[in-house]
C-alpha cells in the first residue's frame, strides 16, 4: 500500500500543465523532461489542464468512475493482496481457452459475478479465460473495442480493483487470464489524448481515422511508451497472463523495429524477471507466419495468432455457407488443408479481396501458435442476428465441429455458453450519446450489404437496434439452460473432449500435423493415436479402414471389422490399441 499515487503524463516541453481537482482547485505540475509529473493520495478526484485550458482526464488513469469524459481518481495497485505466489503461470501456447464478454457473461454483468463462474471454466478443462475489452469505454455497455482509456477498468465493470479479485481468483484455480486490448486505434467518444500530445498522424491512416504515431520523428518514443508501459503494467499490477492484440494489421509502423516486435521484447524481459510464462496472440488478417516467427529470426515475435480460415473453413463445411468471403471456402477438401496448413489462403488467389494473399505455414512451425474456433465474438457478433450454429444445426452436428476443434493440433477456443449449446444470440450492442450513436445501425446496414449477408437474411432484414437496451439484455447468458438434460449432455461432451485432449497430448506439442479425408457425408481426422470421424449431416456413413476402440461417441456409433458405421449427425473418437 502506498501513500501516494504518481501522475507522470507526456505534454512537451513549452507547455504548462495544471492538476484539477473535484472542487476546482488547480495545482501546478512539476516538470521532467517531456513528460509532467505530480503525487497525489489515493482516492483523489482530478482532471489535467494543459496551458489553462478546459481540464480533461488523465490518458493514464487508471480509474474513470465518472465515466470516459469525468474525473479520474488516482488508485493504488499495490494495495490489493495478492494470493497467488505459487501459481506457475499459464502459457497461451496450446491452452484452451475460453472467451467471454462481461457484461453479459452472467446477469449482473460484472468481474466480481464472473469469478462465481470460474469453478465451471475450471471444471470445462479451460485453462485459459480471455476477457473481451474492458478498458474504460463510453457508456454503459459495449464491446469494448471503441474503449479510449487505455489504462482503465471499465466502472460498470467493477473498476481496477475487480479486475485484480478476478485475476487472483482465477489463478487460485489454475487458470491464466488473457486481456484482450486494442491498440491499433481509440474510440472516437472521449479520445482526449490530442489536448495532451501529438500522439496520432496523417502519415498512416486506418479505418478509425489517423494512427498512432509509432514511427514518426520526435514522438514515437512517447506514443511507443504510451502502449508498452500500458501492456506492462497489466502484466505487473494486475498479474495478466496473455494479451489477445485486436487487428494488428491496422497497427501502422515503418520503422526497423516493429512496436509489435518491441512489445513481444519487453514482454519477455518482463516474464523472465516475474519467472513465469506472459503470452502475446495477435488477432491478424494478414495470413503470415511472419507473426510468430521469434524476433531474433526477423519476426514479429507473437506468442500465437488467431486463424480465421479455420473457422471459415469450419462453417462452410457444417453449414454450407458460401456467400461473400466464405465462398473461397466451399471448395471440396478445404477444411483437410486448414487443419494441416492452417491457411487457405496462403498465397493463392482470394476472390474476396481480389488478389493473392498469404504465405504458407512451414510444416515446422509449432501449430499451438493458432488460436482456432467455430465461434468467436466477431463470427456471431457480425452476423445481423447474432445466431450461433447452435440456432440452425442439429446438436450431432456442433457436437462432430467440437471433435475436430478441441482434438486438432492447435490452441482451441470456446465462446461463452458454447459448451453447453446455447441458442443465446450475441448481438452487436453500444452505449453511444446523441452525437454518435443514431449512425451506428446505418454503418452496420451499409457493412453487411458490403459483406453479402443479405443472401442470408433477405434484402428486408432488420438490424436490432445497438443502441437499444433490449439488444443488450437478448445477448445475456442463460445460465438456467443447463437445468435441461440436452444442454448437460453437450457440455459433458466438451468437457470428455478437453480431458481426452489432456491425457493423450499434455502440452500439446506432440503429434501435430494431422491427416484428414472426407467422403459422402463424413470427415476423418487422425491425429497421432487419436482419429476423430464424423458424420454431422442428415444421413450416416461406414468409414472404412477404422482401427481402435471408441473412446468417446455421440449418436449411433458402432465399430466393427475396421469399420465406423455412423448414424446421422453422429461423431466418434477412436484410440489405436
Amino acid at each position: 500500500m502506498n501513500d501516494f499515487v504518481s501522475i507522470r503524463v507526456w505534454i512537451p516541453q513549452g507547455r504548462m500543465a495544471e492538476l484539477v481537482l473535484a472542487d476546482g482547485e488547480r495545482r501546478p505540475m512539476d516538470r521532467d523532461g517531456d513528460l509532467v509529473v505530480a503525487m497525489v493520495p489515493p482516492g483523489t478526484d482530478y482532471k489535467i489542464s494543459v496551458d489553462g485550458g478546459d481540464p480533461y482526464p488523465d490518458p493514464r488513469s487508471a480509474w474513470q468512475p465518472f465515466g470516459v469524459h469525468g474525473h479520474s481518481r488516482a488508485f493504488d495497485a499495490g494495495a490489493f493482496t495478492w494470493t497467488d505466489a505459487d501459481f506457475p503461470g499459464v502459457s497461451a501456447l496450446g491452452a484452451p481457452t475460453y472467451e467471454l464478454h462481461v457484461g453479459t457473461f452472467t446477469p449482473e454483468g460484472t468481474l466480481d459475478a464472473a469469478t462465481g463462474k470460474l469453478d465451471h471454466l475450471a471444471s470445462l478443462g479451460i485453462r485459459m479465460v480471455e476477457l473481451m475489452p474492458v478498458h474504460a469505454f463510453p457508456g454503459e455497455r459495449g464491446w469494448g473495442y471503441d474503449g479510449v482509456g487505455h489504462y482503465a477498468v471499465q466502472e460498470v465493470y467493477g473498476g481496477p480493483a475487480a479486475l485484480q479479485r478476478f485475476v487472483d481468483a482465477a489463478h487460485g484455480r489454475g487458470l491464466g487470464v488473457c486481456l484482450d486490448v486494442v491498440y491499433n486505434h481509440l474510440g472516437p467518444s472521449g479520445n482526449y489524448l490530442t489536448e495532451f500530445a501529438p500522439y496520432f498522424t496523417d502519415r498512416h491512416m486506418t479505418p478509425w481515422g489517423e494512427g498512432l504515431d509509432f514511427d514518426g520523428e520526435g514522438n514515437s518514443a512517447h506514443v511507443r511508451a504510451f502502449v508498452i508501459d500500458g501492456a506492462l503494467r497489466w502484466m505487473r499490477d494486475f498479474h495478466i497472463d496473455a494479451f489477445r492484440l485486436d487487428a494488428v494489421h491496422q497497427i501502422r509502423d515503418d520503422s526497423e523495429y516493429h512496436i509489435l516486435a518491441e512489445l513481444s521484447d519487453r514482454v519477455a524481459e518482463l516474464s523472465t524477471e516475474l519467472g513465469r510464462p506472459l503470452s502475446l496472440v495477435a488477432e491478424s488478417d494478414l495470413n503470415d507466419v511472419n507473426m510468430v516467427t521469434p524476433v531474433a529470426e526477423g519476426g514479429l515475435g507473437m506468442t500465437g495468432q488467431w486463424a480465421d480460415d479455420v473457422h471459415h473453413a469450419f462453417r462452410t463445411y457444417l453449414t454450407g455457407e458460401d456467400f461473400g468471403y466464405y465462398a473461397d471456402f466451399a471448395e471440396p477438401g478445404v477444411l483437410s488443408h486448414v487443419l494441416r496448413h492452417v491457411f487457405l489462403h496462403d498465397g493463392r488467389w482470394s476472390s474476396f479481396r481480389g488478389q493473392d494473399w498469404g504465405a504458407p505455414v512451414p510444416d515446422h512451425v509449432d501449430r499451438r501458435r493458432f488460436t482456432v474456433y467455430t465461434e468467436n465474438h466477431d463470427q456471431i457478433g457480425n452476423r445481423a442476428l447474432g445466431d450461433r450454429l447452435e440456432s440452425f444445426l442439429d446438436p450431432g452436428a456442433i457436437a462432430a465441429g467440437a471433435a475436430l476443434l478441441l482434438l486438432s493440433p492447435h490452441t482451441p477456443m470456446l465462446f461463452q455458453g458454447q459448451e453447453w449449446g446455447t441458442e443465446v444470440p450475441f448481438l452487436f450492442f453500444t452505449d453511444h450519446g446523441e452525437d454518435i450513436g443514431p449512425h451506428v445501425a446505418e454503418g452496420r446496414r451499409a457493412e453487411f450489404a458490403e459483406h453479402g449477408w443479405t443472401e442470408i437474411y433477405g434484402e428486408d432484414f432488420q438490424i436490432p437496434d445497438p443502441q437499444a437496451l433490449a439488444t443488450f439484455m437478448a445477448s445475456k447468458l442463460d445460465w438456467s439452460e443447463l437445468d435441461s438434460a440436452a444442454a448437460r449432455a453437450m457440455l459433458a461432451w466438451y468437457r470428455d473432449l478437453l480431458a481426452l485432449r489432456a491425457a493423450v497430448f499434455g502440452d500439446g506439442a506432440s503429434d501435430q500435423l494431422v491427416d484428414c479425408d472426407e467422403g459422402a457425408g463424413w470427415f476423418r481426422m487422425e491425429r497421432g493415436p487419436v482419429t476423430v470421424v464424423v458424420a454431422p449431416f442428415d444421413s450416416g456413413a461406414d468409414v472404412e479402414e477404422v482401427e481402435g476402440t471408441v473412446a468417446l461417441a455421440w449418436g449411433e456409433v458402432e465399430l466393427a471389422g475396421g469399420t465406423a458405421k455412423l448414424g446421422p449427425h453422429s461423431a466418434a473418437v477412436i484410440r489405436s490399441l
